[in-house]
């Protein structure tokens, strides 16, 4: 793999940080690197701090029409993620609002606050069509910045007080927060949860995912959840070939035990951005085994680190792929976890009354 060293950024600016860069986004048209100003001065430049900048949206909710996608809309309260997960996805999408999706994307947040308010407008409208909504698909709703926003739990008010349907996806241990609120959903057919368990190992995960709480801690989310009725779905996600495959049964294995109804994977994707954060990563964290994972990348979409082919991104192709889902196939029907999630009720929705507002006679 080619480096750039001048891209990096030292190790202890950026301690606690999954990205080691801060490459401009595709859209620039200029870059900048740190260089010498030919000063003999000794500088301490300081550890890079999480900063939060807010957003009056527009709109809440997000429709896609993607094949590959079980849901055609969502809504995300946070634009960027502390979490920091070097293989992010979503890490691309910061590139749109002029930042890098490297460390500008786990430490220059973008809040929402008024997120529910335009979400009961937009459920309120005569044209709305009910349908689940996805929490969670882009970036995590329960990352660290929840804890003091409360935009996500103010979300989940306004969609339990509309009686509409939610599916939550996170890796943030903070979910326990809102079981209440998820608990009476689930009770009447109207919330399920998934939960993303990469890894088992504490150490690995640190380093990969520097802000996610712990494995251990996820699966007592797990068994939290589905003790207060909460159907959870574990999610092997992403599986890194080469680094965490080996570790595909085990994963499942702790979930069924923690209280996990079904199972799902996605192989690790790079899309634009995310392919040389990762490559730089790898390099750093686990020299020995970098060309191994990246021949197995290139293996599953034609020669390259990633191929957005739909019916084919999420799973990758050729042998590898093939026994990736033969192994869970076999792992999911031997541990009960091969059921699909129960459908999610959409004939309870009912907008409340507002003050002022007309009761119905019937």
């Amino acid at each position: 793999m080619e480096r750039d060293d001048q891209h990096q950024l030292a190790a202890e600016r950026r301690r606690g940080r999954g990205a080691s860069s801060n490459r401009a986004g595709r859209f620039e048209r200029h870059v900048s690197v740190p260089t010498w100003d030919g000063w003999d001065i000794v500088e301490d430049l300081p550890r890079l701090h999480t900063e939060v900048s807010e957003e009056r949206p527009r709109s809440a909710i997000s429709y896609n029409r993607s094949p590959d996608l079980p849901f055609d809309r969502s809504i995300n309260p946070y634009r960027g993620c502390e979490h920091g997960c070097i293989y992010c996805f979503a890490r691309p999408s910061h590139a749109w609002l002029g930042l890098s999706p490297g460390l500008d994307f786990e430490t220059r947040l973008v809040a929402r606050p008024d997120m529910a308010q335009v979400l009961a407008r937009e459920l309120r409208a005569r044209c709305y069509h009910v349908a689940p909504i996805a929490i969670g698909t882009n970036t995590d709703p329960y990352q660290p910045v929840e804890r003091y926003r409360g935009i996500m739990r103010a979300c989940l008010e306004v969609l339990r007080d509309f009686r509409n349907p939610v599916a939550v996806v996170t890796k943030g241990s903070l979910i326990a927060r809102d079981i209440d609120i998820l608990a009476d959903m689930a009770g009447r057919g109207l919330a399920r949860v998934g939960v993303s368990v990469t890894t088992l190992d504490a150490g690995l995960s640190r380093r990969m995912e520097p802000r996610v709480p712990s494995p251990a801690r996820r699966l007592a989310t797990v068994r939290r959840l589905s003790q207060a009725g909460v159907p959870v779905r574990l999610m092997v996600s992403p599986v890194v070939p080469a680094l965490t495959d080996p570790e595909l049964e085990a994963i499942l294995q702790a979930g069924r035990d923690a209280g996990a109804t079904s199972a799902s994977w996605i192989m690790l994707r790079l899309p634009l951005e995310v392919s040389p954060l990762f490559r730089e990563w790898l390099e750093d964290a686990y020299p020995d085994r970098a060309a191994r994972v990246m021949a197995r990348l290139r293996e599953m979409h034609g020669g390259k680190d990633y191929a957005a082919d739909w019916g084919k991104r999420m799973r990758g192709e050729g042998h590898y792929a093939k026994i990736i889902a033969q192994r869970f196939d076999l792992a999911t029907r031997r541990l009960g976890l091969d059921a699909e999630q129960p459908v999610l009720r959409c004939d309870l929705f009912r907008p409340p009354l507002r003050a002022g507002d007309q009761m119905s006679l019937f």
